[in-house]
């Protein structure tokens, strides 16, 4: 039997069928404080004598990985590795398996959600009646609109079939340039640079760039219509978020709607707080279906790969 660590802010806040049935068939089932993300200094003590890991989103660093001996296999209940530390993983030949598309649906459906929240002003609206007050900002409709998809994988295709059901005209970026399920003549693939300048809305499904630093800076925040709505459910190092927030108090970007955070919960609020922002707490694969997915397809590949199996 396996001692499996499980560190997903979904399956720690409370029992999870799948992760309970690892408990009844004999494995020791490992967890950090229930629903918190896990620091390195908790991830260290947990990690001496684990076999297996489920993870979650959690910074996993090279101590953490050298203080678990025994770690043979870790799979991540979603896509990203950016928060592996790869080449450890590789040299120490831990297997690393990921759940490719399992919360796609869920990420998509927040994607288009924030794009509703931004053109309509509805987080503004809402305070502003509890308030007692009856604030009537002006919005815009989705349809018409040019909406620029960067990233096509799982997420980035479903939020383009999303939006060009609902009118808008698609600006496809991906250097891959996969089959996404839209029609022709209401996708185009541009490059990044015709996508800003002509983007009503820009969402990012992307990973981070292999260099380390941000997908947008300043000079992509200049090159945006002004007024134009960003959507970020990827990942918070894609922005840089000082140059985001010049773009943002001069008006350029018209509204920044995030699900991820360089720090979660942000203990600095300057970006979080800021009247243009529209924030929610990395929520985009929490919907009870992609949870159950994810679960599913991740500790299958979990025992698959602590079995051997390819």
């Amino acid at each position: 039997m396996e001692r499996i660590l499980v560190t997903p802010r979904s399956l720690t806040a409370t029992a999870h069928p799948l992760v309970e049935r690892l408990r009844k068939q004999g494995h020791e089932i490992i967890m950090p404080a229930p629903g918190k993300l896990p620091d390195e200094e908790e991830l260290l003590a947990l990690v001496p004598g684990v076999t297996g890991w489920l993870a979650g989103v959690e910074k996993i660093s090279p101590r953490v990985i050298a203080a678990a001996g025994s770690l043979r296999a870790i799979s991540r209940n979603g896509t990203g590795t950016d928060n592996l530390p790869i080449d450890t993983l590789l040299a120490r030949k831990i297997a690393v398996r990921i759940a490719a598309g399992a919360n796609a649906a869920g990420v998509a459906e927040l994607a288009i959600g924030l794009i509703f929240a931004a053109l309509r002003q509805i987080p503004l609206c809402d305070a502003g009646i509890k308030q007692g007050n009856w604030p009537r900002r002006i919005g815009a409709e989705i349809r018409g609109r040019k909406v620029g998809v960067v990233g096509c994988g799982a997420i980035g295709a479903e939020v383009a079939r999303l939006a060009a059901a609902l009118g808008a005209e698609i600006l496809a970026y991906d250097p891959q340039r996969p089959l996404v399920n839209v029609e022709a003549d209401s996708l185009r693939w541009v490059e990044i640079s015709d996508m800003l300048a002509a983007a009503d809305v820009v969402t990012l499904h992307c990973p981070a760039p292999a260099d380390g630093r941000p997908l947008l800076g300043a000079g992509e925040f200049a090159a945006m219509r002004r007024g134009a709505v960003l959507i970020n459910t990827a990942r918070s190092s894609l922005v840089d978020e000082a140059a985001l927030l010049e773009a943002l108090e001069e008006g350029r970007i018209g509204c920044y709607a995030t699900d991820v955070f360089e720090e979660e919960p942000p203990a600095n609020l300057a970006l979080a707080g800021h009247a243009r922002v529209i924030a929610t707490s990395h929520i985009g694969g929490f919907t009870q279906e992609s949870v159950d997915r994810a679960t599913e397809v991740a500790i299958a590949n979990l025992m698959d790969a602590l079995q051997g199996r390819a």
